[in-house]
C-alpha cells in the first residue's frame, strides 16, 4: 500500500472513555473528522483515516485510549482459542524488529479468569506470530513499551488492536501536584461540556471554582478557552513505536495545534478564578497551571466559602459559570462539616454571583440539596467507582422571578425547616434543663439529646466542647431519603445551637453489633483528647471506634464505686478502658481509693487504653494490674479474693478470641456465681448491663442478697431512658 493511500484508508477504531461519556465522545469524534459507528459501554467504535486518528489522540478531551482494531472475534472462551486468534495476526506489519511490547488485557471468561493470564496468553500468540515471520522474539516492557496492544474479552467476543495513545489520554502531563481526591482530567472536561462551558466561553463569560483544590476543572476550562489541544505537551504517544507511524502527518498536526494554541492564548478574554482555603491545594493548582501552559489565564486566591467575594475584574453585569467538585462524604464521619459546607456554598454563590449558572458535581445528591437551589438539569456520571451527579442550577438575581427563587432557597436551606427548628428548640430546652446540674457537678461530658423526638433518632453527647452524634438505624418502615434529610437537618443545627465548629462534630451510625464489629475500628485518626470526670482525667477518642472510651450513662455507678473503694481490693471484669478502675483507685478526697486492683478484658486495644488512663492519673501499675483474658475463663481459674467487684459484661459477644459466645441474659447467672466465688466476706459485687429487657435470674436472689439499685444510677442527662442499663448490688447472705 502506498504512503498516500495508507493515510487516506479509513480503518476501524475504538475510543474508550469513562462510563457515561459515550455520547459526548461520539460527538467530539465527529468534530475531529472521524465517523462514529456505534457506542458501547465506556467506548465508541468509529472509522477514521490516519490523520483523524492522530487528531483524536491529540485533541480528544474525553477519551482514555484510541485503539486501532485489528480484529473482533466471537466464541473466545478458552486460552487455546485466545492464543490461536492472537497468533493469527501478522504482527510483523505492526511491530518493528527489536521493539518492546506490552499487552493490556481487560475482561474474562470461564476459562480465562485473570487479566494477567489473559495478557500472557495474547503475548505468547504475538511472539509465536513474529517468530514464524522470521522476526526476533520481542522483549516485554510494562512501563514504557514501544508498542502497547489492547485486548478486551467480553461474553466471548475478543477485540484486539494497537493502542495508538500509549499512556491513557486523560493524563495530560500537567498534574504532578494532584491535591486531595482529584478529578480525572477527561471527567473534568466532560463536566464542563455538560455545563455548556464551550458555548459560554464563546460569549466571553467568566468561570469560577470556589473549591478549586488542585485546579483540574479550571485548567481544563482554560485549555478550552485558549483553543489548546489537551495533549499538546505530551512527548510520546503509542503510535510513535508503531511500524505504520507516519511522522509527516503527525508533524503537520502538531504544528497546527501549536499555532492554534499560540493564537488562542493571546486572544483569550475569558476570566477564570479559583478559590480554596488550603495553601497546599493552591500551590498545587498554580504549579499544575504552569505546566499546562496557561498560568496567566487563571487567578488563584486563598479564601473559604464564607470569605467568597466577587473578583475585582468582574463587573456587576458580567455573567458566567460557577462549577465545583466539593467533597462527597464517603465516610459517615465527614458529614457534619459537609452539611455546613454545602449550605455555605449555596449562600456564597447567591450572595456573590446572582444571575450566574451553578454546576455542582457530587456523589451525594442529598448533600446537594443543602445548597438550597433547585437543579433544573441533572446528569448521572461515574467518578471512579462512585455513582455521581452533575447538578445544574440557576443562581437567582434577586429581581422579579429571582426574588421567588431566593425565597425558595431560603426555605430550603438558609432558614431551618419546621422539623429542624423543632430539633433546635429541643436542644435548647435540654441545655437549659441541664444547666444547673452541670454547673453544680462540674461534669463536662454528658448526653444532651437521646431520640427525644422519634423523627430525629439520634443520641447527641458533649465531650468537653466536642460533640459525638450517634444515628440510630431507622426501621425499614421509615423512608430512607426522609431519614437522611432529617440527619442533615440535625447536623446543620447542632453546631449553630451548641456554638461549636462543624469539624468538632463526629457522626456514627448505631446498629446492633456483635463479635468483632463491636471493637472494629471506624477510622484511624488517632485523635484522642483528655476529659475530666470527677477526680479522674481520661482519654477519649470520638472518631476511631464505635464507642468513645467512656460510657456516659455509667457515670453514677463509677462515682459509687469510688465512694465504696477506700482501702479495698478491687476487681473490674470486662473492664473496657478501665475508667471504673481509675475512679475506684482515686476514690474520694476524704477516704482515698482502692489499695490495689485487677482489670480484666480480652481486647489488647482497650487494655492499652486502660494503661494510658492509669498513667494519666499517676496510678502505680504494680498495684493496679491489667490482665488480658476471657473473663469467664479467668474467673474459673482465679484464686484471689476481692472486697469490691464490678461486673459489666457486654449484651452479646462472639469474639473469635473467646471459646464460645456470650449472651448476658443467658449467661449472667453463671458469671455472677463465679464472681461471687471471688468476693471476700463482707464484700460487694456491683453487677450491671445494658440489656434493655434484662430479667435477673430468680435463683440469684435466693442464694445471695440482691438489691436492684438501677433507679439510683441515673444522672439528670439519662433520666429519660430508665431502661438504658440495669444495676444490682449483690452480697453474700451471711454478710447482708
Amino acid at each position: 500500500m502506498s504512503e498516500s493511500s495508507q493515510r487516506e484508508t479509513r480503518r476501524p477504531f475504538l475510543a474508550t472513555c469513562p462510563k457515561g461519556l459515550e455520547e459526548l465522545l461520539a460527538d467530539e469524534l465527529r468534530t475531529l473528522g472521524a465517523e462514529p459507528q456505534k457506542t458501547t459501554v465506556a467506548g465508541v467504535h468509529f472509522h477514521a483515516d490516519l490523520e483523524a486518528a492522530y487528531r483524536a489522540c491529540l485533541w480528544s478531551r474525553l477519551a482514555n485510549r484510541i485503539v486501532l482494531c485489528l480484529l473482533r472475534e466471537e466464541g473466545i472462551e478458552h486460552p487455546e482459542a485466545l492464543h490461536r486468534v492472537a497468533s493469527g495476526v501478522d504482527w510483523s506489519r505492526h511491530l518493528r524488529p527489536g521493539a518492546t511490547l506490552a499487552v493490556d488485557f481487560h475482561g474474562r471468561s470461564e476459562q480465562i479468569r485473570h487479566t494477567r493470564f489473559g495478557a500472557q496468553t495474547v503475548k505468547d500468540g504475538v511472539v509465536d506470530a513474529l517468530q514464524a515471520a522470521g522476526q526476533p522474539r520481542p522483549s516485554v516492557d510494562l512501563q514504557r513499551p514501544d508498542l502497547r496492544l489492547y485486548a478486551h474479552l467480553h461474553r466471548g467476543r475478543l477485540t484486539l488492536g494497537v493502542d495508538l495513545s500509549g499512556e491513557s489520554l486523560h493524563r495530560r502531563g500537567y498534574r504532578r501536584d494532584v491535591g486531595h481526591a482529584p478529578l480525572k482530567e477527561n471527567l473534568a472536561a466532560a463536566l464542563l461540556i455538560r455545563a455548556d462551558w464551550p458555548q459560554r466561553l464563546r460569549r466571553g463569560e467568566a468561570l469560577v471554582d470556589p473549591l478549586c483544590g488542585a485546579g483540574t476543572l479550571l485548567i481544563e476550562a482554560a485549555l478550552m478557552a485558549a483553543d489548546m489541544a489537551p495533549n499538546l505537551n505530551r512527548e510520546r504517544f503509542g503510535f510513535h513505536g508503531w511500524a505504520y507511524h507516519d511522522e509527516a502527518v503527525w508533524a503537520e498536526l502538531k504544528r497546527e495545534a501549536e499555532a492554534r494554541a499560540s493564537i488562542g492564548r493571546k486572544r483569550c478574554r475569558n476570566r477564570l478564578y479559583g478559590f480554596d482555603e488550603s495553601p497546599p491545594a493552591l500551590a498545587a493548582a498554580k504549579s499544575n497551571a504552569m505546566r499546562a501552559g496557561i498560568p496567566a489565564l487563571i487567578e488563584f486566591t486563598g479564601a473559604s466559602l464564607n470569605q467568597l467575594q466577587r473578583p475585582d475584574g468582574l463587573g456587576e453585569e458580567m455573567r458566567g459559570l460557577i462549577i465545583t467538585n466539593p467533597p462527597y462524604g464517603e465516610r459517615l464521619g465527614e458529614l457534619p462539616e459537609l452539611v455546613t459546607l454545602y449550605g455555605a456554598l449555596g449562600e456564597g454563590v447567591r450572595r456573590t454571583f446572582p444571575g450566574w449558572r451553578l454546576a455542582v458535581f457530587t456523589a451525594n445528591p442529598d448533600l446537594g440539596h443543602r445548597i438550597g437551589l433547585r437543579a433544573d438539569k441533572q446528569y448521572s456520571l461515574k467518578n471512579g467507582p462512585l455513582e455521581a451527579k452533575l447538578l445544574l442550577m440557576n443562581v437567582p438575581t434577586g429581581k422579579g422571578e429571582g426574588e421567588a427563587a431566593v425565597a425558595n432557597a431560603n426555605a430550603n436551606s438558609a432558614s431551618r425547616s419546621e422539623g429542624a427548628q423543632m430539633f433546635a428548640n429541643r436542644l435548647e430546652k435540654n441545655r437549659k434543663r441541664l444547666k444547673k446540674w452541670l454547673k453544680q457537678s462540674g461534669e463536662t461530658c454528658y448526653r444532651l439529646y437521646d431520640a427525644d423526638m422519634p423523627e430525629y433518632a439520634l443520641a447527641v453527647d458533649v465531650y468537653d466542647g466536642r460533640v459525638h452524634v450517634q444515628e440510630y438505624a431507622p426501621p425499614r418502615t421509615v423512608n430512607a431519603a426522609q431519614a437522611q434529610k432529617r440527619l442533615f437537618d440535625a447536623l446543620e443545627v447542632i453546631p449553630e445551637v451548641l456554638g461549636v465548629d462543624p469539624g468538632q462534630v463526629v457522626i456514627k451510625r448505631r446498629e446492633k453489633q456483635s463479635g468483632k464489629a463491636q471493637y472494629r475500628k471506624q477510622a484511624s485518626s488517632g485523635e484522642r483528647f483528655q476529659v475530666r470526670e470527677g477526680r479522674a482525667r481520661l482519654w477519649v477518642n470520638l472518631r476511631d471506634y464505635l464507642d468513645t472510651g467512656l460510657f456516659l450513662d455509667h457515670r453514677p455507678v463509677r462515682r459509687m464505686l469510688g465512694e465504696m473503694a477506700a482501702g479495698k481490693r478491687f476487681l473490674n471484669l470486662f473492664c473496657y478502658t478501665a475508667v471504673a478502675t481509675v475512679q475506684a483507685a482515686l476514690g474520694t478526697e476524704e477516704k482515698g481509693g482502692a489499695s490495689d486492683s485487677v482489670s480484666v478484658d480480652l481486647s489488647n486495644t482497650y487494655l492499652e487504653w486502660a494503661r494510658d488512663n492509669f498513667a494519666l492519673n499517676g496510678l502505680d501499675p504494680s498495684r493496679h494490674r491489667v490482665v488480658r483474658d476471657d473473663c469467664l475463663r479467668w474467673l474459673q481459674t482465679a484464686k484471689a479474693q476481692f472486697d469490691l467487684i464490678f461486673l459489666d459484661p457486654p449484651t452479646f459477644s462472639n469474639s473469635k478470641k473467646m471459646e464460645g459466645t456470650l449472651d448476658v441474659q443467658r449467661d449472667h447467672a453463671q458469671l455472677v456465681e463465679l464472681a461471687m466465688a471471688r468476693l471476700a466476706p463482707g464484700g460487694t459485687l456491683v453487677f450491671s448491663n445494658n440489656q434493655r429487657r434484662f430479667q435477673l435470674d430468680e435463683g440469684l436472689a435466693e442464694r445471695f442478697a440482691v438489691e436492684d439499685i438501677s433507679a439510683r444510677t441515673f444522672d439528670p442527662d439519662f433520666q429519660r431512658r430508665p431502661d438504658i442499663h440495669h444495676v444490682f448490688r449483690i452480697r453474700h447472705r451471711e454478710a447482708a
